[in-house]
């Protein structure tokens, strides 16, 4: 690693501790929208991490890669692209620049999530500095290795509130000798229930994608079902026999999967560029994956659904925000706004006592890795 990179930032988050000076963590800014705008955040000091770039170790027989916090997430999947390998969990992107230490520090997995695990699944060791400037390192890199509470992934979805990500060790998987990705015209009742159903089956089923565009609105149709099917060719071949849906072209659906990571396509689109839209929130609903139709509020348009029925897209007004919060909560999960408007509104939801055990636990670790409060004020809540 750069030393001398590495001494300036354990230098900087030192004199910010002594001084009450908050640090806002940063890559390559490209998940800075998530969760609404924070007014502590934005005065904070910005802590920029792109000096910290390159891979230290890798090993393709291994299956393991341990880099730098800063380096590009784009460079990473290069590599091991070239090695037939990647990160199974298909980060999101939602721009260019995004760094390794950004992916794990926000925890968000892409369309295989349901499937393959999330992003923490896949660290296996950590390197951090805490509030008081220590450098610390949790875990390895092998799967056993860890005694007691698993540190390393504990920073994964910890969106930097607990130290600075230095360098991370991840496993990787070789990419898939097949992929079939299926369509099913089907509304958004049927689509959960043959969902359902599949999720009994030994079927290679790696990720799935309901919508319901405007286009449908204005058709009259039911919406459809995507499903991506990936293993071996045998195995892949005999779910098409099986499932049925109409096979699509391989080259188009590549590039509509990486749309549904990066929240390009058409349903995520129109919120940005109609003006009609531009009061809407984007709210991620996680429930489990057997809900049924959620009794979204009045006049909120049909979400867009991934993860086999687990995770819900829905573009709602702010104000929408308590509803939604108690139809995921009645389903047995949980609402977060996850971009706020165009206009930069943004909403704090109150935490409900069900979560009381969770806030007090997340208290607890802040107070033990930045006992100043030095990281991410207000970040996803944290430091609040």
């Amino acid at each position: 690693m750069d030393s001398a990179a590495l001494s300036q930032i354990i230098e900087i988050v030192r004199n910010s501790a002594q001084l009450g000076r908050a640090l806002r963590v940063c890559g390559g800014g490209t998940k800075d929208f998530v969760g609404g705008p924070s007014a502590a955040l934005s005065k904070a000091e910005r802590l920029d991490l792109r000096a910290l770039a390159g891979v230290v170790d890798y090993e393709p027989s291994e299956l393991v890669v341990t880099v730098r916090a800063g380096t590009p997430l784009a460079e990473l999947e290069a590599l091991l692209a070239q090695n037939g390998q990647c990160l199974p969990f298909e980060p999101p992107r939602f721009g260019v620049g995004g760094t390794v230490g950004g992916m794990v520090a926000s925890g968000l997995s892409g369309p295989a999530r349901a499937s393959v695990g999330a992003v923490r699944d896949y660290v296996l060791g950590i390197e951090i500095i805490n509030g008081k400037g220590e450098l610390l390192r949790f875990g390895g890199q092998v799967m056993k290795n860890v005694a007691g509470y698993d540190l390393s992934r504990l920073m994964a979805g910890s969106w930097g509130t607990l130290g600075v990500i230095t360098e991370v060790s991840l496993k990787v998987l070789p990419i898939a000798p097949a992929e079939a990705t299926l369509r099913f015209d089907l509304d958004q009742r049927d689509a959960l229930q043959r969902l359902h159903a599949w999720g009994g089956q030994p079927l290679p089923l790696n990720a799935s994608c309901w919508v319901h565009d405007a286009d449908d609105d204005a058709e009259g149709g039911k919406g459809q079902l995507y499903v991506r099917l990936r293993g071996a060719k045998a195995a892949v071949e005999a779910a098409r026999g099986s499932m049925g849906g109409e096979l699509q072209d391989a080259a188009q659906t590549a590039g509509d999967w990486e749309a549904c990571r990066d929240h390009t396509l058409p349903w995520f689109a129109d919120r940005a560029q109609q003006p009609k839209n531009q009061e809407l929130a984007l709210w991620r609903l996680s429930v489990p994956q057997t809900a049924p139709v959620l009794a979204l509020p009045q006049g909120v348009a049909a979400p867009l659904i991934e993860w086999q029925g687990a995770l819900r897209w829905v573009q709602a007004p702010v104000e929408c925000g308590p509803a939604l919060q108690a139809v995921a909560q009645a389903a047995g999960g949980h609402a977060q706004m996850f971009a706020a408007p165009l206009a930069g509104v943004t909403f704090d939801i109150e935490p409900k006592a069900s979560d009381a055990a969770l806030a007090a636990v997340a208290k607890r670790l802040k107070q033990a890795f930045d006992p100043a409060g030095v990281f991410q004020p207000n970040r996803m809540g944290a430091g609040a």
